[in-house]
């Protein structure tokens, strides 16, 4: 596994590198990890100024003392990486590196801001996720596990992206440690909405209590029965979890009641303007939570149920 790991220095960054280091099951198969950092290049005219030679120079150091404090972390855990550091806008430097790798991972650390802040601010984790194909895990408060073996809840929704979500986590199954548990997590419609005036203009509930349960229940299975297949090919059952309502707000209670490690999903791969005009459900619960979440882009194949 290729895993790129851009830092800069921040706490963000920090929790990052400490959960690499914690995949022991990962680390044991001789991942190829990167270190990345991005320098902001000066101002044209203050480059002229000190001229390319000491400009190098400068880039240079201040990638090192990044570089520093990841190597305290990583040389405890007996782990060799490569660091490399680039200059331009971060987005599209990490986009560039992940594909010239090419990375099978991209570990970054999050500031969680809302996608309409991330829109005016610039949020480099959503110009990441517009540019790159890659997997992103996004790490944001929260401490790295004690242990090996992760509670992962795989966000599923009967599209491809949650197909995408599910095979990923299939293929890479050692990712997530010996005797991780597993929650296949499908987040169905309330029918709050489903009224009909009465003869006096009032709204009235269109369909029983027993309907919606029904209905409820139709649609978790569409979403579940065709992933059970593969899961019991794989030798594993997860726990499947029903919930009701908005998805980003319902995956992100879940995760924290539950004390998830990890949440799978996929993702449309929005522009950045996009993600905060349509709402997408991935980027809102980066913004909301502080589990890691694991983002998968889906194949443009990716749509049918595959071993």
């Amino acid at each position: 596994m290729k895993i790129l790991l851009p830092i800069d220095g921040s706490e963000y960054s920090k929790n990052a590198i400490d959960f690499v280091a914690s995949r022991t099951t990962v680390l044991g198969n001789n991942p190829t990890i990167e270190l990345l950092n991005i320098q902001v290049p000066l101002p044209a005219r203050a480059s002229r100024l000190v001229g390319r030679e000491a400009l190098d120079r400068y880039y240079e150091e201040e990638a090192d003392k990044v570089f520093t404090s990841a190597r305290k972390v990583l040389k405890r855990d007996n782990i060799t990486v490569t660091e490399a550091y680039r200059i331009g806008a971060p987005d599209e430097m990490i986009a560039q590196e992940a594909d010239k790798l090419p990375a099978d991972l991209i570990v970054m650390g999050s500031r969680g801001l809302t996608a309409l802040k991330g829109l005016i601010m610039g949020s480099v984790t959503t110009g990441v996720l517009a540019r790159t194909k890659c997997p992103v895990l996004l790490l944001r408060g929260k401490e790295a596990p004690l242990t090996d073996a992760l509670r992962v809840g795989i966000a599923v929704d009967g599209s491809k992206y949650g197909m995408a979500a599910v095979n990923h986590v299939l293929k890479g199954i050692d990712f997530f440690g010996k005797g991780a548990q597993f929650y296949l997590i499908n987040v169905v419609n309330d029918y709050a909405g489903a009224v009909m005036p009465d003869m006096a203009g009032m709204a009235l509930p269109a369909l029983s209590e027993s309907e919606v349960l029904e209905l409820q229940k139709k649609e978790f299975a569409e979403t579940v029965d065709p992933l059970r297949p593969l899961f019991e090919k794989a030798g594993l059952k997860p726990t499947e979890v029903c919930l009701v309502g908005n998805p980003s707000d319902e995956i992100a209670a879940f995760a924290k009641k539950n004390k998830l490690d990890l949440i799978v999903m996929g993702s449309h791969g929005y522009t950045r303007f996009k993600s905060a005009v349509m709402g997408s459900t991935a980027t809102h619960i980066a913004a909301e939570g502080n589990v890691p979440l694991l983002i998968i882009r889906a194949a443009d194949d990716e749509s049918a149920p595959k071993a």
